[in-house]
């Protein structure tokens, strides 16, 4: 199997493959200086120079077990990871450059999904009874807020760029679609009603838009090698666009993955 690390412009809809391996890698972040991109693979995290790409390790201590759920802090100076080495899922951040994970949720499984652009929060998923709700705590650590109970299952909150509504997909009823609520847990909406499983919505820079995964009809979960689209919807909702069809699912957008000027987004698909 080939993994394939792209970009995909808004301007003209190029796609630029920047990276391939026979390894598998997932979930592209951007640096803060749009220089590099941040991977996974085999529980490890990498950078990825766009000057010359290929995977250059990130010192994450004892940290061996990193799943798809990792990015960068607003202001780049700080990496976010969700690990399982030292049991359940947990979050940790550690200094950009890398070095000893901090822990920050105390309560397991807890996966990251996105950062408040203040800097002071961060917004996850979690499995605290039968199901998997979206929760937020203080970047340092500390009690954690529960914004939605009545889902069947959570994930992908992603925080908009004003800091006004964390996004996320979320299944009632064997529907899943894409929902909007404010960080206080106020006002939940529903923002897609169509016939596709859609997963990891992303607010573009200038909150204009959101860029989500759609899986066909009648997928459970959010597995890999699927047939999905990469969709661009207004950020007040309405009608989508397809940007691209591609092989993934898993692994290629599950966290934030923007470029800082809000041109490009990145990617991955797989082949084989």
């Amino acid at each position: 199997m080939l993994s394939r690390l792209a970009v995909f412009c808004l301007a003209d809809g190029a796609v630029e493959t920047v990276f391939t391996t026979a390894r598998h890698i997932e979930a592209p972040n951007w640096t803060a200086d749009g220089a590099s991109l941040i991977v996974n693979g085999a529980g490890r995290l990498y950078r990825v120079p766009l000057a010359k790409p290929t995977l250059h390790e990130i010192d994450t201590g004892f940290a061996n077990k990193i799943n798809n759920d990792h990015g960068v802090s607003p202001d780049g100076k700080t990496l976010v990871i969700s690990d399982s080495s030292q049991g359940g899922s947990t979050i940790y951040t550690l200094p950009i450059s890398g070095g000893v994970p901090s822990r920050v949720t105390e309560k397991a499984p807890s996966y990251w999904h996105g950062w408040s652009p203040d800097g002071r929060t961060l917004a996850y998923v979690g499995k605290r009874s039968t199901t998997f709700q979206v929760y937020t705590c203080p970047t340092e650590g500390g009690a954690e807020t529960g914004l939605t109970a009545d889902f069947d299952h959570c994930d992908g909150p992603d925080y908009t760029p004003d800091g006004r509504w964390i996004w996320f997909n979320g299944e009632r009823a064997g529907e899943v679609d894409l929902w909007r609520v404010r960080p206080d847990g106020s006002d939940l909406e529903r923002m897609t009603r169509d016939a596709e499983v859609n997963w990891f919505p992303h607010p573009s820079p200038d909150g204009k838009q959101i860029l989500y995964l759609a899986y066909q009809r009648g997928t459970r979960g959010h597995p890999a090698m699927q047939t999905v689209a990469l969709r661009l919807m207004p950020a007040d909702g309405g009608m989508p666009t397809t940007l691209l069809t591609v092989t993934g699912g898993q692994g290629t957008i599950n966290v934030p993955c923007w470029a800082p000027d809000g041109r490009r987004f990145a990617f991955v698909h797989y082949e084989g």
